[in-house]
């Protein structure tokens, strides 16, 4: 096979891959949902779990409210994200860390797991 035409076959075959590779790559990430429950399962994150019963989650705690059913209680998701954000702001006497207030989670990080919870 001449230069040219190898040439022009190997571009054509790295542009398949390429292509392939920017697709699986979509594919793969992850949805601010699939997030938002990564980060309120991790123990060292959000850890939600130690005091919350979450559905799929493994040895909830049960200090805080179970987690469950969260469009009725909170019609409104910016006053869940409140909740997380500082919840001493709605109730003083409440044990929650304010995982904003205190900037254990970032602004990103709150919303994600805002739209877990409230999913």
């Amino acid at each position: 096979m001449p230069n040219a035409a190898k040439s022009r076959k190997n571009r054509f075959i790295l542009s398949l891959v390429g292509g392939f590779m920017l697709f699986s790559g979509a594919v793969v990430a992850k949805t601010d949902l699939e997030e938002g429950k990564d980060l309120a399962f991790n123990r060292k994150k959000g850890n939600c779990l130690a005091c919350h019963a979450i559905s799929g989650g493994a040895l909830p705690g049960n200090i805080g409210p179970s987690l469950e059913n969260m469009k009725a209680r909170f019609s409104d998701k910016s006053r869940l994200r409140a909740q997380i954000w500082d919840a001493s702001e709605i109730n003083p006497n409440s044990v929650m860390i304010p995982f904003g207030k205190h900037r254990v989670l970032s602004e990103q990080e709150i919303d994600k797991v805002t739209t877990f919870i409230h999913s």
